[in-house]
């Protein structure tokens, strides 16, 4: 209840403190109250019971927090193919290969100097494998961006990243089945259904050497039936999937999607787009 004189500048009129006034609640009887409560269920449950009432809650909330920086990680990949395309006009294609087939580089390589990564970019020799001693070291130096914290397998150190696109398989004059192929640069143009209506890049639930070039999923090889194995689109997320669309949007796609709807996302020009409320 004393009043605090505060000492002013040049002579102006001294500033005074207000004495705090009490509020119509007791803060000791709300604490009071907690207290009670808290000891009231730990006699009902013991301190074990507690503790296992309390564990799915943090669990819960640690995996939610995990599937957020999932989604970030999904945005940062999209935004960089997107600043891709403004500097060579097309997105990255999905590998590129050699004339007799041999792969040289992903799209991840391809993608370093748009997220930051340009020191690391320099160190890749696009005249030699993927896997040459060079590149090797490389590949243990994965960007975070690259690594999905939901995914025991892909730990710091690991190399290993869960994020792929679904590779193309038609002939190079055929209207393609995804945006990604190999040795070719598709545009924005090109994605007739719509970028909000074409997937960009996906989850797989099994971590894949994020420098090798020819991990990606294939259009006519891959289940359609989300975590149905290693040979679909997946993840360690509960129900469901992060994907990133090409408009640059991340969803949440639900195990339970029908797969001919999954299909026709992955595909950019079959005249068919989806709706967000259908799944």
């Amino acid at each position: 209840g004393q009043t605090v004189v505060i000492p002013s500048p040049l002579g102006a009129a001294p500033l005074k403190s207000v004495a705090p006034q009490p509020t119509r609640a007791s803060s000791g009887s709300n604490t009071a109250l907690i207290v009670a409560i808290v000891l009231g269920v730990t006699c009902v449950c013991g301190g074990g019971g507690m503790v296992a009432l309390l564990l799915p809650a943090v669990q819960s909330a640690r995996e939610a927090a995990r599937r957020m920086q999932c989604v970030n990680n999904l945005k940062q990949i999209a935004l960089a193919m997107h600043n891709y395309h403004d500097v060579h006009n097309g997105f990255p294609a999905g590998m590129v290969a050699a004339e007799d087939g041999t792969p040289k580089h992903s799209w991840r390589i391809a993608l370093l100097p748009y997220l930051e990564q340009a020191a690391l970019y320099d160190m890749y020799n696009f005249d030699e494998p993927w896997d040459s001693p060079n590149n090797l070291i490389v590949a243990n130096s994965m960007p975070e961006v690259f690594r999905c914290p939901s995914s025991p397998m892909t730990g710091p150190g690991s190399g290993l990243t869960n994020y792929v696109v679904v590779l193309s398989d038609t002939a190079p004059d055929e209207q393609p089945n995804s945006i990604f192929a190999t040795n070719r640069w598709m545009k924005f143009s090109e994605i007739i259904d719509g970028t909000a209506n074409t997937l960009l890049v996906v989850e797989v639930a099994e971590g894949v050497p994020w420098t090798q070039p020819d991990t990606d999923l294939h259009f006519n090889s891959m289940s359609f039936n989300i975590n149905s194995g290693s040979n679909s689109i997946g993840s360690e997320h509960p129900n469901g999937v992060n994907v990133a669309m090409a408009d640059g949007s991340v969803r949440f796609l639900s195990n339970s999607l029908d797969p001919q709807t999954l299909r026709l996302l992955v595909q950019p020009g079959d005249k068919q787009p989806v709706q967000f409320g259908q799944y």
